[in-house]
């Protein structure tokens, strides 16, 4: 995809590392107690300092594919995760974090374009379902957010990368001198795929957003606000896409409901 340069100030030396945003465990995975504020405020600590991180945006599915998959499990251990789904986050606050919010990946992604706008911040789109739907996110951005600085994309195939592909695409993204990689291939492949690529890319920070790119996109409605706050979100995406999604509701959701309730009883047990 064709795009556009801009100048690029590489981060100082002596710029102090990324903090830590403070995290809680849900099932073994440690989901951050932040906001979209905090994280955005920890992509640009992690750009500033020259540091290289990954940050997934986790729903209930990746939680509990991470329970069961030993390679997710690695991949979602070694980012920064935050809780997607709003039932991760009233886990977290039943678990006595009152102070837990939801960052969703594609508001998130919505509010750091925008901030972007203002920072300078360089960004490239990896995802799409084809490079159409790419360019029409490209667009969609830009004419959203004017001044956002997108500096290259590409919509990759549905099989796994080569190794000569894989290489390719690193060294795309690193001539974008790109400082966040947003990836929209969907969970749990995207946390691999940041597992696999975070060595070869120079980029500091890789963000997972699941379906971010097809929501800004305009190819799938999001749900509306107040059945994101009731917690019924995956009910309207089954009718959106059922005959992709059903498995995974039917399988998961259940379990989450019947595990958390074993951690929270334990943890009450402790008290």
């Amino acid at each position: 995809m064709r795009v556009e340069t801009h100048t690029h100030t590489p981060p100082s030396p002596a710029a102090a590392p990324a903090p830590d945003l403070p995290c809680a465990d849900v099932l073994g995975i440690p989901l951050a107690l932040t906001d979209y504020e905090g994280t955005m405020d920890w992509m640009d600590s992690t750009i500033a300092s020259g540091h290289q991180a990954c940050l997934s945006a986790a729903a209930v599915h990746l939680v509990m594919v991470a329970r069961e998959d030993a390679p997710t499990r690695a991949a979602v251990l070694h980012s920064m995760t935050v809780p997607d789904g709003q039932p991760l986050v009233w886990a977290l606050r039943a678990l006595g974090h009152r102070q837990a919010s939801r960052v969703y990946g594609p508001e998130l992604m919505a509010r750091f374009c925008e901030r972007s706008a203002q920072t300078g911040t360089r960004m490239y789109l990896y995802g799409g379902r084809d490079q159409g739907a790419l360019v029409q996110l490209v667009l969609n951005l830009r004419r959203r957010f004017p001044g956002t600085k997108i500096v290259g994309g590409y919509s990759p195939p549905f099989r796994p990368l080569d190794h000569e592909e894989r290489h390719a695409v690193a060294a795309e993204i690193n001539r974008s001198k790109a400082d966040v990689v947003w990836v929209g291939i969907g969970q749990p492949k995207q946390e691999h795929w940041m597992e696999d690529m975070r060595e070869l890319i120079d980029a500091p920070v890789l963000v997972g957003v699941g379906a971010a790119f097809d929501f800004h996109a305009g190819l799938v409605p999001q749900a509306p606000g107040w059945m994101q706050a009731i917690g019924l979100e995956w009910a309207f995406r089954l009718v959106q896409e059922p005959r992709r999604l059903w498995r995974r509701y039917a399988r998961y959701n259940p379990r989450f409901v019947a595990g958390f309730a074993r951690q929270l009883a334990a943890q009450r047990a402790g008290r």
